[in-house]
């Protein structure tokens, strides 16, 4: 248990002071308080020695890249994200970091998205699920973590006024929901609070997030940190619930607090609040020193990121079995990527690795005695040889070899932090250089690093065999190497579903937004939720990921329990090789009262390595509250009654396994008022009961309305009561039903 430092002694300019920083990574050393030291790090510790900045310029000490969110998420693997969070609170204490800022956890609302590849997914379950391993493996450490970025940060452009306009439900339900999980589960020492402003209000000021929500609904007990130079205004912001403003050193900001408290303007106690609580992170930091520094790890965990990456990649097509590579067959590698391998993304998360695995020199220590040539096929800077040359140098290496490898992808400059992308499109001359490759080698692999989704109609079109590793880290060439040739049968899974094209996506005509505004026109239908309650065609479905091996699913059994479905079911490896599978279950409410997706991911879990014939039960529970929707007439969640469609599957359109359970649902009462409606009057049993003996012959006034054909209750369920009285309803009669209906 933590202690509080005593704050008592401290005088209000020193209670001020500790809610700002000292400099660009450290806040205030005063009093009992110890100043702490936080830098970047969703995929690897950004830790700068000399000169500091939060683009990822200034020069940073070497430590393990592991795969940036969006490769880690496809391998949907809690164990290993929380593996992979160990390692990074190890590598923290060596370099002498007392916070990690991550992981990063918001919805990938579009894929233009600037900052794609450092949020886990689409899916709110998905990625509560992933960020709460990484939390609890960092904080195993003695090292905490910064949930990012406090909320609905889900474009670069204009990124500091921004606001994101989005209605009750799918804020809830979509993008606080992982926050939520994590804070409730994982226990996140700070949350960080974003740039952007939410219905207009910005994050940093944003009472009901920060105060009502986080503090008051979900029990947080951490400090809330501002992304740094997220505040425009420290006094309102510490009313709001912020606790310290980032980065610090001038000042100037603790000035206007003391002199806010002068004028009556900000209540002490609320920048008392902000002291204790960066004084409590305080006191967890010095716990978390006293574990001691950790020793080198390069080695160790170089091997780890070698074993993520390869579980991260993903299988999108193998036809005609080409893969895995057979040693002793010639190879053209083909492709700039190949050589200089894209392996994370720009900005405030790029690290200096330790070492750097070539797919290049990682594919020929596998295939053997063999052949392996190289040709540059493109580049995506200039190099002085013209496409036509480069292209034409690749189709030959291509038409001698038994196999052609080409590596393709976004350019590093293509994406980063700080802006968002225009398209989704491969570089044109990646297409042709491809198509020209096919043409002269039918037997051609396709392997892909990008930041965010690209779109691989074209790809698909041409390619027997795909190759999906998102950014990898810098093992990633090992691990491609390590599924080209067998030596690790692909598990991952798409995070995200991969669009026939742009203009096929939920907000492609609302991002990012104009005028300082963006309007979340698609509501809950986020991702696949869009695509597959629309039935559109979609290149890879959200949760697609193929193996060198095949899996059947059996035995399905639901039961519903007070904490909410418990489902069991057997998977069978039928194949010939080794492998594991991601089961994926996803549920739907036939029927149900309000809007919903067709289909919705609410559990995952990952089998053992199966051997050929073997078999393994699977037990998931799918929590009450995850089931539940956000209701907007009594502002909380509920869940509603039904007999609900589970199924088990390996995507969100390869639902393999399912049925029904029958559960039962939370006591909802609308309240009726004059603004009601007929229809919701009559639904309610109280009220339908007063109004009764109001409307007792009015189906004898009306006459036979058959006759009219119309169904005359339909007609009129959507008068609002209090309209009533145009049609001949006594007011007084109306008010009293209404107080008895009230009841």
């Amino acid at each position: 248990m933590t202690s509080t430092p005593d704050l008592t002694d401290l005088a209000p300019q020193q209670r001020a002071a500790l809610g700002s920083g000292a400099d660009f990574w450290t806040t205030k050393a005063i009093g009992s308080v110890t100043a702490v030291t936080m830098t970047d790090g969703p995929h690897g510790v950004r830790r700068q020695a000399g000169a500091t900045d939060h683009l990822g310029s200034a020069e940073s000490l070497p430590a393990t890249c592991f795969p940036p969110a969006v490769g880690l998420a496809q391998s949907w693997d809690v164990d290993l994200v929380r593996r992979v969070g160990e390692a990074l609170g190890r590598e923290a204490r060596a370099l002498g970091v007392d916070v990690l800022l991550g992981p990063g956890v918001n919805i990938k609302r579009d894929p233009r998205g600037g900052r794609n590849f450092e949020y886990y997914s689409e899916d709110p379950s998905l990625t509560g699920l992933l960020g709460a391993a990484w939390v609890t493996g960092v904080q195993s450490t003695g090292v905490g973590a910064s949930l990012k970025h406090f909320a609905a940060n889900n474009a670069e452009h204009d990124r500091m006024r921004s606001s994101s306009d989005v209605d009750t439900r799918p804020l809830r339900e979509i993008y606080l929901r992982a926050f939520a999980h994590i804070v409730r589960t994982a226990r996140p020492w700070t949350v960080m609070c974003s740039y952007n402003r939410i219905n207009g209000v910005h994050a940093a000021q944003n009472r009901w997030l920060l105060t009502d929500v986080l503090r008051g609904e979900w029990g947080f007990d951490g400090a809330v940190i501002s992304d740094w130079g997220a505040v425009a205004d420290r006094p309102a912001s510490v009313t709001a619930g912020l606790d310290l403003e980032m980065p610090g050193g001038s000042g100037i900001s603790d000035a206007q607090v003391l002199a806010a408290m002068a004028a009556g303007t900000l209540d002490p106690a609320d920048v008392d609040r902000a002291a204790r609580n960066v004084a409590t992170l305080a006191a967890k930091v010095v716990a978390g020193r006293e574990l001691g520094r950790a020793v080198d790890t390069t080695d160790e965990h170089h091997r780890l990121a070698r074993a993520v990456a390869a579980r991260c990649v993903v299988l999108l097509r193998n036809d005609r079995g080409l893969l895995p590579l057979t040693p002793g067959r010639s190879l053209a590698v083909i492709g700039e990527f190949a050589a200089e391998p894209r392996y994370q993304g720009g900005g405030s998360s790029h690290v200096n690795p330790t070492r750097l695995d070539v797919p290049l020199e990682e594919i020929r220590a596998l295939a053997g005695a063999a052949p392996v040539s190289y040709s540059r096929g493109f580049a995506t800077a200039d190099t002085g040889v013209g496409a036509d040359a480069l292209r034409a140098e690749a189709v030959a290496a291509a038409r001698h070899a038994d196999v052609a490898v080409v590596f393709l992808g976004s350019a590093a400059a293509q994406e980063s932090e700080g802006f968002d992308r225009q398209h989704i499109e491969l570089p044109a001359e990646q297409v042709e250089l491809l198509a020209a490759v096919v043409r002269a080698q039918p037997e051609t692999v396709v392997v892909l690093a990008h930041g965010g989704v690209v779109r691989l109609a074209p790809v698909a079109a041409l390619a027997p065999a795909i190759l999906d590793g998102g950014l990898l880290g810098q093992a990633g060439g090992g691990a491609l190497a390590d599924v080209l040739f067998g030596v690790v049968n692909p598990s991952g899974r798409l995070a995200e579903t991969v669009p026939v094209r742009l203009q096929d996506t939920p907000a492609y005509l609302g991002f990012p937004g104009e005028n300082s505004h963006v309007r979340y026109g698609e509501g809950l239908y986020v991702g696949y939720r869009w695509y597959d309650s629309r039935d559109m065609d979609v290149t890879y479905p959200f949760g697609h990921g193929l193996s060198y091996t095949t899996f059947e699913y059996s035995d399905l059994a639901l039961a519903a329990e007070p904490a909410g479905i418990a489902v069991r079911v057997r998977v069978t490896n039928t194949g010939s090789r080794v492998g594991r599978e991601v089961v994926q279950v996803y549920t739907a409410l036939p029927g149900s009262a309000v809007s919903r997706p067709v289909r919705e991911l609410k559990a995952v879990a990952v089998t053992a390595e199966l051997e050929p014939g073997a078999s393994e039960e699977v037990s998931l529970l799918l929590r009450r509250d995850d089931l539940a929707y956000w209701e907007t007439r009594v502002d909380r969640w509920i869940v509603e009654g039904g007999a609900y469609q589970v199924w088990a599957g390996a995507s969100s359109r390869d639902l393999r396994i399912g049925g029904q359970v029958q559960l039962a649902g939370d006591d909802l009462r609308i309240p009726i008022t004059a603004e009601s409606t007929l229809g919701e009057a009559m639904a309610d049993p109280a009220a339908a009961a007063a109004l009764a003996e109001v409307f007792g012959g009015m189906s004898e006034s009306m006459g036979d309305a058959t006759a009219l054909g119309v169904d005359m209750m339909r007609m009129i369920a959507s008068i609002p009561l209090n309209r009533l009285t145009g049609f001949g309803v006594d007011p007084e009669k109306l008010d009293a039903l209404l107080a008895r209906g009230d009841d």
